[in-house]
């Protein structure tokens, strides 16, 4: 749509919410409980134009006085929470969160000293506004969580748009201190994705070097900003790369080894890599290789792998580390670490990903979401660095991509050589293959699957594989036909991998949708996974799950594809499920106590963990081996009570 047809519409829709807010005005002279549905069903139409917001902003005075908020707690500011509003925005009705995002619209005239209002003061009004922000934090940092995503009428993205909305006019500094409390809370579960973290460190970097702000005691927010911009000596000012590569060339040897020791410890402090990393370790190939593995903050094991392999890291360091993919830096340490070049096939996959040629859909589609500052095959190679390091830190984006995203995780951290094989296919042929009981089925001529439209908001690996496996896994729904069981039983084995139990349990009736047994799936969960009950066997390979994921107010949002990683005591003596949320953010609130950690409790990063019972609370499918002992009497029946009580109070009560 041009510019010009977009004005258009705006205008269009401008007039309409005009007209309605007229009609109400009219109508509340003679019935002061006249609804407002019509109003704020186009203030919403509004909103999801570009500038709309600016128009509704210029109509706060028209809106107030037409008794949008008359009758209701929002005609009396000063007694609105913040805690409810989050409520009311993130989880509430389309009216109730439209004439929630208004309110905001009005606080925020006020603030600015465009409105005044005698119910509140500019001082108060910016107050909530802050702590509403704050409280909101994750709509600042990245795609949509399920919840948000899954609204109706757009409702998630007309909210996060009237957050950056208020972002853009209060500025980061009213809430820098929690912005970076949040930043790190998402940067401890090392996401591949760093774009929008990184961009908000630029908001915070500006904020701390303007004199007009007041930054006192941002310790923090400047141990972000220096880690991206000037984590050494070298380049503590930020000169720039061009005069950092100028001034390596005059550093002697006791120079050389604290730059590259200050570059690896605030990578792996923070999980950032700053733009200066690659330009060092480029230096370093040219004249102090032996630095290498101090510049990476390589172990023992690290080492090793570098020295085992030298030829095949210092050709992915020339070949897809630079400056634009600096990240990398941190997948080829990590990957290093976690020794996946000691399985020889990776290594081979490695070499045919180097030389690999992509096909011209593949180039396109990564040089329009990537840019051209490197050519394509640079920006999937660095992906396939990032995605082999840190299989836990992939994420679907906006995208309803869970089965496939966990499959990428599973096979990153279980057989790469396998993904190797899946990108080399689908980045090379513009095809992946696979099988489904004994039928040969490709991805090439099949219909889109989940998603629509290709994911442009995700990692180079998932932009250029997740199409592919989406249409395969819901080829392969397509194939079962009616069967007596839930679909995935057959499914999961086949899409992810042999490991995946044979043995399958589903919660509810594919029939009528009735729950069936509740207390006896979850005593069999708890005698499959938990150790006390099942001979204390280690969950030996990641094993695929469905989940029914719940708002903070614990109403049913929908399902979702999750994976299983371990089950072990944490450092209370708590049994606790740790798994990986493809979600991007795995600390989610849903609802009755039950909140999602992602540090603190004995999880590597990017694990989500929950204490054993509230984890299965919220559990709708599991995979097992039908062969493996498991003791389901000695499961204590106030367990599995409390497990079908918090489900029953929650999701369940919609079964």
């Amino acid at each position: 749509m041009s510019l010009d047809a977009t004005n258009e519409t705006l205008d269009s829709s401008i007039h309409v919410f005009d007209a309605t807010l007229e009609r109400l005005a009219q109508r509340r002279q003679t019935d002061s409980k006249a609804p407002t549905d019509e109003v704020l069903s186009s203030a919403r139409t509004v909103i999801a134009f570009p500038g709309g917001l600016d128009a509704l902003y210029a109509r706060v005075m028209t809106i107030e006085a037409a008794g949008v908020f008359s009758g209701r707690d929002w005609a009396r500011p000063a007694i609105l929470q913040p805690a409810l509003a989050v409520r009311s925005l993130r989880e509430g009705k389309p009216d109730i969160t439209t004439i929630e995002a208004l309110s905001e619209i009005r606080l925020l005239a006020v603030t600015a000293g465009d409105y005044f209002h005698s119910g509140i003061s500019a001082e108060q009004a910016r107050n909530f506004l802050t702590q509403v922000m704050a409280l909101n934090l994750d709509l600042l940092a990245g795609p949509m969580s399920e919840a948000d995503r899954e609204r109706p009428e757009n409702l998630g993205q007309i909210v996060q748009t009237l957050y950056q909305y208020l972002l853009a006019h209060l500025g980061y500094e009213s809430i820098l201190e929690s912005l970076v409390d949040e930043i790190q809370r998402l940067l401890a579960q090392r996401p591949l994705q760093t774009d929008s973290i990184k961009q908000m460190i630029s908001q915070i970097a500006k904020c701390l070097y303007d004199p007009a702000i007041e930054t006192t005691g941002t310790v923090g927010a400047a141990r972000l900003v220096r880690a991206l911009f000037g984590p050494t000596p070298g380049c503590r000012e930020d000169p720039g790369l061009d005069i950092y590569k100028q001034r390596l060339t005059t550093m002697d040897e006791n120079t050389l080894v604290e730059e590259a020791t200050g570059f690896a410890r605030a990578m792996h402090d923070t999980g950032l890599v700053s733009p200066y990393h690659p330009v060092l370790l480029r230096h370093l190939q040219d004249c102090r290789d032996d630095l290498i593995p101090q510049a990476l903050g390589l172990s023992m094991t690290g080492n090793d792998a570098l020295q085992c392999y030298r030829q095949l890291v210092h050709t992915l360091i020339n070949e897809a580390v630079f400056p634009e993919t600096s990240q990398a830096v941190y997948g080829l340490a990590m990957l290093l670490e976690r020794g996946a070049l000691f399985s020889a096939p990776i290594a081979s996959g490695l070499w045919r990903q180097i030389r690999l040629t992509l096909s011209n859909d593949t180039a396109e589609t990564l040089r329009r979401i990537f840019g051209e500052t490197q050519e394509p095959r640079v920006f999937l190679l660095a992906g396939v660095l990032s995605l082999l390091g840190q299989p836990l830190g992939v994420g679907q984006g906006n995208n309803p991509t869970c089965q496939s995203v966990i499959g990428l995780s599973m096979w990153a951290d279980n057989v790469g050589d396998y993904l190797l094989q899946l990108v080399a296919w689908a980045a090379r042929d513009d095809e992946v293959l696979s099988r489904f009981e004994g039928e040969r089925i490709s991805s090439r001529d099949l219909e889109p699957g989940l998603a629509k439209e290709p994911p442009l908001d995700v990692d180079p690996v998932s932009v250029v594989l997740i199409p592919h496996l989406d249409r395969l896994y819901m080829e392969m729904g397509r194939l079962c036909g009616e069967r007596d069981d839930d679909l995935h039983r057959w499914i999961n084995p086949e899409f992810y991998g042999w490991w995946v139990g044979q043995g399958f349990r589903v919660i509810a009736d594919i029939h009528t949708g009735e729950i069936e047994d509740y207390d006896g799936f979850i005593r069999h969960f708890y005698a499959c996974y938990h150790p006390f009950y099942n001979g204390n066997m280690p969950l030996i390979h990641p094993q695929p799950a469905g989940i029914v994921v719940t708002d903070s107010a614990a109403r049913l949002v929908g399902r979702h594809a999750i994976t299983l990683l371990r089950v072990a005591l944490d450092a209370n003596n708590e049994m606790r499920v740790y798994f990986f949320n493809p979600n991007n953010d795995s600390g989610q609130d849903w609802g009755q106590g039950i909140v999602c950690a992602t540090q603190g409790n004995a999880e590597r990063h990017g694990e989500a963990s929950l204490p054993f019972a509230e984890f299965a609370s919220r559990l709708f499918v599991f995979h097992y081996d039908p062969l493996e002992f498991d003791d389901s009497a000695a499961v204590p029946d106030d367990d599995v009570a409390r497990v079908v009580e918090l489900g029953r109070g929650s999701w369940a009560a919609d079964y």
